[in-house]
């Protein structure tokens, strides 16, 4: 693979205050064509973009969209959320997947109304500093709750970069240093622009420069793009990493916790064996989800939600 730089940029985008040329397309397309989606609306306010970005890592927007609702409906502000037990958060979470994520998100909503008097706060370190809220989660609260300026790399945004800027058809399976590096040195460097390039980016990611069928014939940048240029060439790089399910213990994990969540009282061990025929699969679906703070055990071989 094409490793990204930012000595990589194309001799268009180069000349420009290195990427600069890209800016104003990409921006013009994303005023154009950006969905209409609840998170992007004022009225949702720090506190509605953070819970969109926790349930939107490695999900689809139109698998989160009832929960969004159904969540800021019940929790509208970090306080409420932290006042119920985590198990609720569970619960609320349904089968959005990756349900640790549940979690982390009512730790940090604990966390704002013990730090920050229940405001999500807008420095770009304490926001680093909430449980749960790695680099990626900080940067895109910051931008684009408070428009302010720091590179924000999903897997659409490296994506984009990887193809226009590096001349690859994928990024790498991690976020690389050189891939930091490449979009701070694309990043603009006034900070209202600086945030709607990364929401830009992003869509443009999503909705056209796509994984699989990317549509170059709608892109506002397919002139400047390097892997065109160079004839859209075929990965050649590692293995890209799948996301299989069937069979494996995330399917297991998942019918078990559907069963918890679905209960009002705890749950006898006997009623969690039927879920999954394979027994040693089973138990070992089950103690990870104990010992990720999923499920509590209780005595007499019962299982419930969390209360602590």
């Amino acid at each position: 693979m094409t490793a990204i730089s930012a000595s990589a940029v194309p001799a268009a985008a180069s000349s420009d205050s290195d990427g600069a040329v890209l800016h104003r397309p990409v921006i013009d397309w994303f005023d154009a064509h950006a969905r209409d989606l609840p998170w992007r609306r004022p009225e949702a306010g720090a506190w509605g973009v953070m819970v969109s970005e926790f349930m939107l890592q490695q999900t689809p927007v139109n698998r989160v969209l009832p929960v969004y609702e159904q969540w800021l409906a019940r929790w509208p502000r970090p306080a409420d959320l932290a006042a119920e037990p985590p198990g609720e958060a569970v619960r609320a979470w349904g089968r959005l997947g990756y349900p640790r994520r549940a979690l982390r998100l009512h730790g940090a909503a604990a966390a704002i109304r013990e730090r920050h008097g229940g405001d999500v706060p807008r420095d770009h370190a304490q926001l680093l500093a909430l449980p749960g809220v790695g680099e990626y989660t900080a940067a895109a609260v910051a931008s684009f709750a408070y428009g302010q300026r720091h590179p924000v790399l999903d897997t659409n945004v490296r994506r984009v970069f990887a193809r226009a800027v590096g001349g690859a058809q994928y990024p790498p399976n991690a976020t690389t240093a050189a891939e930091r590096k490449l979009a701070r040195t694309l990043l603009p460097e006034d900070e209202p622009t600086a945030a709607r390039w990364a929401a830009a980016t992003m869509e443009l990611g999503a909705l056209v420069c796509t994984a699989r069928t990317p549509d170059c014939a709608r892109c506002p940048i397919a002139a400047l793009c390097a892997w065109r240029q160079a004839g859209s060439p075929e990965h050649d790089g590692p293995p890209r990493r799948g996301q299989t399910y069937a069979g494996t213990d995330r399917q297991v994990r998942g019918k078990l916790l559907a069963v918890l969540r679905e209960a009002v009282t705890p749950v006898p061990q006997t009623t969690l064996d039927q879920v999954w025929d394979e027994p040693v699969q089973r138990a070992r679906a089950l103690d990870g989800l104990v010992s990720d703070g999923l499920v509590e055990p209780l005595s007499g071989g019962l299982y419930r939600l969390p209360l602590t």
